[in-house]
């Protein structure tokens, strides 16, 4: 019988609420179609989709993250400034379509604010510069007698948006994007653009752009901007069609913040830096399937994907101390957890992880001990693009668990990644009892390659709860599910 043992007095850290974040990118329908679709009876009178923003509520998220992306390489935001009407329809060479320019700063901060979120916004560090970039902060931030706060308030917004976070570029070491830079260059110039961002607003927080945690151009960058910056970007997608491949390839988030951290604090002993650095891990997801912009990247989502996605909540848990942003990409249509259409919506299988662990998930972060079978990938398993076969054998259940500040309130989040079997399970508290009753969320299907569709969901979230007395008790695990515990302590 596999055993979960958690003592109450253990504590990794604390688990910050932006790792629920999102992201919006200019790229097929996330955002025209998805978030914005003028003039569809399901919009509202400033062009929201008020389905799209119901279920965005149903997620949670404390951040979001826009413009992107790789669009963001090639995107001047004075083009989606003032009357709509007056906007330049652009071509638009990141994914090759034209942009309308009809959702810009202003329609995204009304979003957040809708939403009750905090805007993350990514400047243009590809065909921008840094004026540009300086300009924009004053005209988000400014609060002066200055051409760009005044030209926002001309455009209708007397006080400041007070945009917190602001990111560096995007995905600059990619031949892919948009002015591509070599490590060294890119750090040449992201100090500059720094510079002038903050001393514009001495408040904000800046993101620097980072690959995968683990290459060089990460460790150049982090050392680079390490007196500048306040957070090292991760962007990390990992699946494939084999199912263990899939639900263990998350674990290569493992080794990238095991090894960023490294890296930031080598660099803050090196430079004598006091200022925190931490991670923003700002794209992460399951893609591999529709990865072209003919498919528009509208990735349909498995059961398997769904615990994929769970596993990495998991990781982000467990690496609390070093992970405190986390943006999932995307929120609408485009690898993502709602996929609409012009009469409808429905939720994807990653809809339910993404949507449990933003509601239960709390802000201690405990160290579970897990005794379970173990499983192995072999190198062939272990796909594209982030092999983690080396890191094996790894637990069939991948468990978090968390409590509220009393440790009167715990939750865990087990994933048991076996698509066949059921895992009998023992959960102990050590100095501690269940008072009784515990609420069990279960996101499970009939089938590892079970997908949701308009009018068809295979997979959704079910609730009931189990009699939990004592120090410890029984709890089943279905093969392929995600499962929610959530349960009352007493010492």
């Amino acid at each position: 019988m596999a055993k979960i043992k958690i003592d109450p007095e253990r504590k990794v850290g604390e688990l910050d609420r932006r790792v629920f974040g999102g992201f919006i990118e200019h790229l097929g329908r996330c955002i025209y179609g998805g978030v914005f679709d003028e003039g569809s009876p399901l919009s509202d009178e400033r062009g929201f989709r008020r389905d799209v923003l119901e279920a965005a509520k149903g997620l949670r998220m404390p951040i979001l993250r826009w413009p992107g992306g790789n669009f963001v390489s090639g995107y001047h935001w004075t083009d989606g400034i003032g009357p709509r009407e007056e906007r330049p329809r652009k071509t638009e060479l990141a994914w090759f379509s034209e942009e309308s320019n009809r959702f810009g700063t202003h329609e995204f901060i009304e979003y957040c604010r809708t939403l009750d979120v905090e805007p993350y916004i990514c400047v243009n560090m590809g065909t921008g510069t840094m004026d540009e970039a300086q300009g924009w902060v004053e005209y988000c931030n400014g609060t002066g007698d200055t051409y760009w706060a005044n030209l926002r308030r001309a455009n209708g917004q007397e006080e400041p948006f007070n945009v917190k976070y602001w990111g560096l570029g995007n995905e600059m070491y990619g031949d892919w994007q948009i002015g591509a830079l070599s490590a060294e260059e890119y750090v040449k110039k992201a100090r500059e653009f720094a510079k002038v961002m903050r001393w514009t607003d001495p408040s904000i927080e800046l993101i620097g752009c980072g690959l995968s945690g683990v290459t060089d151009w990460d460790r150049v960058v982090v050392e680079g901007l390490a007196p500048f910056v306040d957070y090292h970007s991760v962007h990390i997608y990992t699946g494939s069609d084999d199912h263990w491949s899939n639900v263990l390839a998350p674990h290569a988030a493992d080794r990238a913040l095991r090894t960023v951290r490294s890296m930031i604090e080598r660099a803050r002993y090196e430079q004598g830096i006091e200022h925190p650095i931490h991670v923003a891990y700002d794209e992460w997801n399951v893609w591999f399937r529709a990865r072209t912009a003919e498919t528009k990247l509208e990735e349909r989502y498995n059961l398997s994907d769904a615990l994929a996605v769970a596993t990495y909540l998991n990781v982000f848990a467990r690496h609390c101390e070093t992970v405190k942003i986390a943006n999932l990409a995307q929120m609408v249509n485009v690898i993502a957890p709602i996929f609409t259409n012009k009469e409808d919506l429905f939720l994807q299988t990653i809809y339910h992880p993404l949507k449990l662990c933003a509601e239960h998930m709390q802000e201690v972060v405990l160290d579970a001990h897990v005794v379970c079978e173990k499983h192995d990938l072999t190198v062939e398993e272990s796909t594209w693009p982030h092999r983690v076969a080396d890191m094996g054998p790894f637990d069939v259940l991948d468990v978090s668990a968390t409590c509220d500040g009393s440790g009167r309130d715990l939750t865990l989040v087990v994933v048991n990644r076996d698509p066949d079997n059921s895992v009998q399970t023992t959960v102990q508290l050590t100095d501690a009892a269940f008072d009784g009753t515990v609420t069990v969320h279960e996101v499970t299907g009939d089938d590892p390659t079970a997908t949701n569709d308009f009018g068809k969901e295979r997979v959704d979230a079910s609730e009931r709860t189990v009699d939990a007395g004592g120090a410890d008790f029984e709890h089943t695990f279905p093969a392929c599910s995600v499962t929610v515990l959530r349960a009352g302590l007493r010492g």
